[in-house]
């Protein structure tokens, strides 16, 4: 399938996850982009070579030419227009979060079901080697029964007014990072049977979330946690904590920096040291492989990285049922949290 892609939102990042991947791929063109600032896009356009702009985003979506979009809009946004897109027959691949909730996502659900179409959220993290590797140490008990979870990740302070200072269009480090943290927790340990909670410091621009804890926790005694916050120094870790050893694993997400190593470091509990080395991967040429493949409707290991809970196996819809079950948790967390915080406040 050759992808026709029509941006909506003329954004940086849609030139680091689209424009510049796509160049290096025969079946991937983009046809068109709209902004909310006419004149932003026809910049945009002009630096890209992108043959159309158009006025506004319903325009985009009516262009024949046009099968696939690709939404970089404020978080709030994501869902009215995915939606719309889906609704039309058109592909979507939405930077994360999907959306932000339930309600939202029903409504996504039904537009995939109305227009036949696929929806894939960009987790650029997402598929990369070390996942499966953690997952078959978690599957074949090597170091023992897996204990818990810890991720890190520190992000520099927003600009000025930028929407991730305002909760109302989905702004907030927790909402910024949940789909990172949910999706390698899913592909590494699943979220059946999970539940979550949350706290979080509610003290910056609009009452957004500047510092947020979260938790998992299973049946069986297993957890993970996620803490997130607003500061100097970027920093994304994950440390997984079995029996008889700790596995670690810094730096995960530098996506911007091109391709570069990661590795996982496995401390026994015996003082021995152990590197597992994975070579460079570019995360914005990995994932756009992957939608390739995600919307041309192609089997790949990816998808069989879900669990119980998280809508695993292959074929059409099990990517919008995996997404759909990280938006859910994310909901319901970010919602213990500020319930929280509205009684501390009380």
């Amino acid at each position: 399938m050759r992808l026709d892609i029509g941006l909506i939102g003329a954004t940086a990042i849609a030139e680091r996850a689209v424009v510049g991947p796509g160049s290096r791929y025969d079946d991937v063109r983009v046809r068109a982009v709209a902004a909310s600032d006419p004149e932003r896009a026809a910049a945009f356009a002009a630096r890209h070579g992108i043959p159309r702009v158009h006025a506004d985003y319903a325009a985009l979506l009516a262009d024949p030419g046009v099968n696939t979009v690709y939404v970089s809009l404020h978080n709030s946004a994501h869902r009215p227009w995915v939606e719309r897109a889906a609704r039309a027959g058109l592909h979507v691949v939405v930077e994360k979060p999907l959306c932000l909730g339930p309600a939202e996502l029903a409504g996504i659900r039904e537009a995939v079901a109305a227009g036949g179409a696929r929806v894939v959220e960009a987790v650029p993290t997402a598929g990369h080697p070390w996942q499966g590797t953690v997952r078959a140490m978690v599957e074949d008990g090597r170091y023992g029964r897996l204990r818990s979870v810890r991720t890190d990740i520190r992000f520099g302070v927003p600009a000025a007014g930028s929407y991730r200072e305002r909760p109302e269009l989905g702004g907030g480090i927790f909402r910024d990072c949940a789909s990172y943290w949910l999706q390698a927790i899913q592909a590494t340990v699943g979220l059946g049977s999970v539940t979550g909670r949350g706290t979080g410091r509610f003290d910056g621009p609009y009452g957004s979330d500047r510092a947020f804890e979260a938790h998992l926790g299973w049946e069986d005694g297993r957890e993970a946690v996620l803490h997130c916050e607003v500061g100097e120094g970027h920093q994304a870790r994950h440390t997984f904590v079995f029996e008889t050893a700790e596995v670690r694993l810094r730096n995960f997400l530098l996506p911007t920096m091109g391709a570069l190593p990661l590795n996982l470091v496995v401390q026994h509990a015996d003082g021995a040291r152990q590197v597992l080395p994975f070579p460079p991967v570019a995360y914005y040429d990995s994932q756009l492989d992957r939608v390739r493949a995600t919307l041309s409707g192609r089997h790949t290991d990816h998808d069989d990285h879900g669990g119980e809970g998280d809508g695993g196996g292959s074929g059409d819809g099990c990517e919008l049922e995996r997404a759909g079950a990280r938006v859910e948790l994310m909901a319901s967390i970010y919602q213990d949290a500020v319930r929280a915080s509205e009684r501390q406040t009380r």
